[in-house]
C-alpha cells in the first residue's frame, strides 16, 4: 500500500502530458485549420525581357548586372553612326522628291499655260468665221489637243512625284524612328540582373539582350491546398515569412488562380480529350497558386524574385472554417 500514492502520481503525470499534448495538437490543428498556411510560397515579380527592335553592333552599355535603374534609363546603345547615315541619306531622299514634285508642278503649270492659250486662239478662229483659212483654224485646233495632252502628261507626272515623296517621307520617317531606338532605355522601374551583354556584340532585331526585373510588381504567390480554399477569399489578411528571416511581411490576398493544368488529360489529334486510364487510390490535394499583394514592406526585407517563403492567411470570417 505504501506504492500506491507514487502510481497514482505518475498516473497523474502521465495524464497531464497526455491532456496537454492532445490540447497542443487540438490548438495547431485549430489554428492550421482557421489560418491556412503553406512553407510552398515563393517570392515572383515580372520580367521584362529587354528587345531591341533593330539589329547592330553594341557601341555601349550603361548599366551593370543588378544595378537600379528608372523607366527612362539608359541601356545600352547600337550601332548609331550605321542608322545616322541611314537618317541623313533619307533625309537626301526627301528633298529631292520634293524637287521633283515641284519641277513637276512647274511642268503643270506651263502646260495649262499653253492650253489657255490655245483655246484662246482657237475661240478667235471661230468668231472670225471665214475671215480665218481653214487651215490655220485646224492647225489651232490641233495645238489645243496637244497642249490638253501635255496637261494631263503634267498631272501624271505630278502625281507621280508626289507619291514618290510620299514613300521618301515614310522611309525618312522609319530611317529616323531608328535612329532613335539606337538608345534603348528602360521601360519599367527595375533592376538588371543576369547581365551578360559587352560592347562588340551583336544583337538583332527581337532578340532578347538584357533581363529587367519589375520592382513594382513584387509579389508573393503561396500554393495552397484545395482543401483550404474554403477559408480563403481575396482580400484577406496574410502574413509571410521570407526562409531564413524572421521579419513578418504583412499583405492580403489579391487574387486566387482561376485553373491550373490537368495532368490526367491531353488533347488528342481528333481533339476529343485523352483521358488517363489509372486513378489513384491516394488522392493528394492539388495546390492552388493564391497570389499576395503586399502591404507594407519591412526596411530590412529583401525580396529576390524566386525566394521561398511561408504564407499564413488570416480569414476575415474565421468561424466559418472551423
Amino acid at each position: 500500500m505504501t506504492h500506491v500514492p507514487g502510481v497514482v502520481g505518475r498516473w497523474a503525470v502521465t495524464l497531464l502530458l497526455v491532456f496537454a499534448a492532445v490540447a497542443i495538437a487540438r490548438s495547431v490543428w485549430v489554428r492550421y485549420e482557421t489560418k491556412p498556411w503553406t512553407r510552398d510560397g515563393h517570392v515572383r515579380a515580372d520580367v521584362v525581357r529587354v528587345t531591341p527592335d533593330i539589329a547592330g553592333l553594341v557601341t555601349s552599355v550603361a548599366v551593370h548586372d543588378n544595378q537600379r535603374v528608372r523607366a527612362g534609363d539608359l541601356l545600352f546603345v547600337l550601332d548609331q553612326p550605321r542608322y545616322a547615315a541611314a537618317s541623313e541619306a533619307a533625309d537626301a531622299a526627301v528633298a529631292h522628291a520634293r524637287a521633283a514634285v515641284g519641277s513637276a508642278q512647274a511642268g503643270g503649270a506651263g502646260a495649262q499655260a499653253t492650253l489657255t492659250l490655245a483655246r484662246r486662239e482657237a475661240a478667235r478662229d471661230k468668231a472670225l468665221g471665214d475671215l480665218v483659212a481653214a487651215e490655220t483654224h485646224e492647225q489651232n485646233l490641233a495645238k489645243v489637243e496637244t497642249a490638253q495632252a501635255e496637261v494631263q502628261k503634267a498631272l501624271a507626272a505630278v502625281a507621280q512625284t508626289t507619291s514618290a515623296l510620299d514613300q521618301a517621307v515614310s522611309a525618312r520617317d522609319v530611317a529616323q524612328l531608328n535612329l532613335k531606338r539606337t538608345r534603348i532605355a528602360a521601360s519599367v522601374d527595375g533592376l538588371v540582373t543576369n547581365l551578360d551583354l559587352h560592347p562588340g556584340d551583336f544583337v538583332g532585331a527581337g532578340q532578347q539582350a538584357m533581363a529587367l526585373i519589375d520592382v513594382d510588381s513584387l509579389r508573393i504567390e503561396g500554393y495552397f491546398e484545395e482543401t483550404k480554399l474554403r477559408c480563403i477569399d481575396v482580400g484577406d489578411a496574410a502574413v509571410v515569412q521570407l526562409l531564413g528571416d524572421d521579419t513578418e511581411i504583412s499583405g492580403h490576398v489579391d487574387s486566387i488562380a482561376a485553373g491550373i493544368a490537368d495532368d490526367q488529360r491531353t488533347e488528342s489529334q481528333n481533339l476529343l480529350p485523352a483521358v488517363q486510364p489509372t486513378f489513384s487510390w491516394v488522392r493528394l490535394a492539388q495546390r492552388i497558386p493564391v497570389r499576395i499583394h503586399i502591404d507594407k514592406m519591412p526596411p530590412n526585407a529583401r525580396l529576390i524574385a524566386g525566394r521561398t517563403a511561408s504564407v499564413t492567411i488570416v480569414p476575415d470570417a474565421p468561424g466559418a472554417c472551423r
